[in-house]
Parts: structure tokens; sequence; C-alpha cells
């Protein structure tokens, strides 16, 4: 069973330090002790359901016309550093038990945090963090806010792994 749930929102020194305003904000975990951030933070964006697919499909076509970004960037690559991007985030930050992700728009600007702490379960945090840049950013967010919702524990669901008891 993929265990995820929604928690109080998860700040680090510095995920509070990514925006000087958060328009929107929230956590949800999973359990992962077995494996390496990089590990989960793959397992979790790089594939997608084919559902989760066709919603962005569709949000690409709908917004188009709006001016967001609906294609990779020029400088586009996998490589797992600052720089290199995990499906179509942009690493921005690296720790061994912090990563930050994000686009930036002309809507809004996004960001992914994922740690790992040291709680026995729910011991991987993702945090998505939002700051607005205009009115089409606060509007568009109220339109996706279920969806993103539905999509997120999903994905953070592919990263669970038991916890294994000692005997």
């Amino acid at each position: 069973m993929r265990k995820v749930r929604e928690e109080k929102v998860f700040l680090t020194d510095l995920s509070k330090r990514l925006f000087k305003q958060i328009d929107f904000a929230d956590t949800f975990a999973n359990t992962n002790r077995e494996y390496t951030l990089e590990q989960i933070s793959k397992q979790i964006f790089d594939k997608s359901p084919k559902w989760v697919n066709g919603l962005f499909k569709l949000r690409n076509s709908l917004v188009r016309g709006l001016g967001l970004k609906t294609s990779l960037p020029k400088d586009y690559n996998t490589r797992f550093e600052v720089g290199g991007y995990i499906k179509f985030f942009k690493i921005v930050h690296l720790h061994e038990d912090e990563i930050v992700l994000g686009v930036n728009d002309s809507h809004l600007d996004f960001r992914a945090v994922i740690n790992k702490t040291d709680e026995p379960e729910f011991n991987v945090k993702v945090t998505t963090l939002v700051k607005f840049n205009n009115k089409m950013g606060r509007i568009y967010m109220c339109l996706i806010a279920p969806f993103h919702r539905m999509v997120i524990k999903r994905m953070i669901g592919k990263a669970w792994q038991p916890v294994i008891q000692n005997p």
C-alpha cells in the first residue's frame, strides 16, 4: 500500500528564503528509508501515469494561446546537478537531504522542495511553493489546485518503500 498523507507545510531555512512571499503551499509525505534523495526524486517526477500525462497535454493545449510555457527550455538536460532537469523541472538546489526543483513563468513561479528527514515514517516530504506574478497566476492556481492535489499524491505514492522492522 502506498501511504501518502498531507501534512502541515514543511519549510526548511532554505525553502523559507526561496520567495519573499509564498502565495500557495502544501506538503505531502511518504515513507522511503531505502533510496537516496536522487532516486526518490526521479521516482516521483520522471515517469507519470498516462492520465497525468493526459492532464498535462490538456493543460498545454489550453494555455498555449495565453503565452504560458508549454515546451522544454533550450538548456534542457537530464544531468543530476544544479542546472539539470528532472522531467520539466530545473534543479535549482541540490543537497543530500534537500532538492529544490523550479519553473518560472509569466503567471507564477513554482518550486518543489523534496526533503528526506530522520523521521521513522513519512520521512520524505514534498513541498510545493508558488508565488503569483499576476492575477493570471492566482486564477490559474485556483483552477488547477484540485488537480494538483490528485497528481501530487499519485506521484509521491510512487516513491513509497515499506519500513523494515527489526525482529
